[in-house]
């Protein structure tokens, strides 16, 4: 029988409520003893303000927002769950820690706006909600998550799709204090191409498989795509359905010519091979990371 994400919830919620008014019980209790210890009782009150109590209560948003940061923890191995805490931050890799769910074999996960790759980040969350909670409850679990994001979509994949597209990176730039380990590869405003890497992952081939395995592949997907739009344009009888495709065909168009200029960028990091030194931080290494051996700087990572 597979569990629900939001019966799991409603009983956090619950124990934070229970440990929040106790707190709050404890200090207005603790008020009350020193007011009398001093003779305060004209000049201060015993009761304390929600906001002043020193542990927060559940925040549905949030803590989904932290589920998916720990799902793609796991997705990239710094998490495991079959292991507890953290697992892997750089060292010696043991594939013997991981027997649930399996880390993604090449350290990159793709982010689309539409369904394109078969291993990209929502077919990758969907293996790990079915390890979790079990696969009878995906889609109640996948809908329940949706909702607290409250992204825009016609689906609830839809929402959580655009969840990563637009706001993942942002999220835990501001956990890590600008400071990420998930890196964001991104191609610009038309989300052409976006894929996140582990920093502690992170080899000098990197770059040169997420360009030859993602970025190619994508722009091919992009050009395929384009053909079947134009050829529903020429074919079709239905008005509305012509407008929609040459609405798509015209989005395409735009990301496969971003993807062409981002490639034409990345190439030069892919070739540089480009070696990381975890001690000197991450504000140096996304630097490093983003310049050729001529040492001329190509913006490809997303700003901090």
């Amino acid at each position: 029988m597979g569990r629900l994400i939001s019966e799991k919830y409603a009983a956090w919620q619950t124990e934070c409520e229970q440990r929040f008014n106790q707190l709050k019980a404890n200090e207005e209790e603790l008020n009350r003893i020193f007011i009398d210890i001093y003779g305060l009782q004209d000049e201060l009150t015993a009761e304390v303000e929600d906001r002043d109590v020193t542990v927060r209560r559940a925040d549905l948003g949030r803590e989904i927002r932290s589920l998916l940061s720990y799902a793609v923890g796991c997705m990239f191995g710094r998490y495991s769950l079959d292991v507890e805490g953290l697992v892997y931050a750089g060292g010696q890799w043991d594939a013997g820690k991981y027997s649930s769910f399996q880390p993604d074999a090449d350290n990159i996960l793709p982010l689309t706006d539409e369904a394109y790759l078969e291993d990209d980040i929502i077919t990758r969350l969907c293996q790990w909600l079915r390890v979790v909670y079990g696969p009878d409850t995906l889609e109640e679990n996948l809908d329940f998550i949706a909702k607290a994001l409250g992204n825009k979509g016609a689906t609830s994949r839809e929402i959580i799709r655009n969840y990563f597209l637009k706001d993942f990176f942002s999220n835990h730039c501001k956990i890590y204090q600008k400071r990420p380990i998930y890196w964001l590869f991104d191609s610009g405003k038309q989300n052409g191409f976006k894929a996140l890497i582990y920093l502690h992952r992170y080899t000098p081939d990197t770059i040169g498989k997420l360009r030859v395995d993602y970025l190619h592949r994508l722009q091919q997907v992009y050009a395929r795509e384009i053909e079947r739009m134009q050829d529903m344009i020429d074919n079709s009888k239905n008005q509305r359905e012509v407008a929609a495709s040459s609405k798509r065909k015209e989005k395409l168009q735009k990301q496969l010519k971003e993807c062409r200029e981002y490639d034409e960028k990345i190439a030069h990091l892919a070739l540089a091979r480009i070696e990381l030194d975890l001690d000197d931080g991450v504000k140096v290494n996304y630097e490093k990371v983003q310049t050729a051996a001529d040492g001329k700087k190509y913006p490809v990572l997303g700003k901090i």
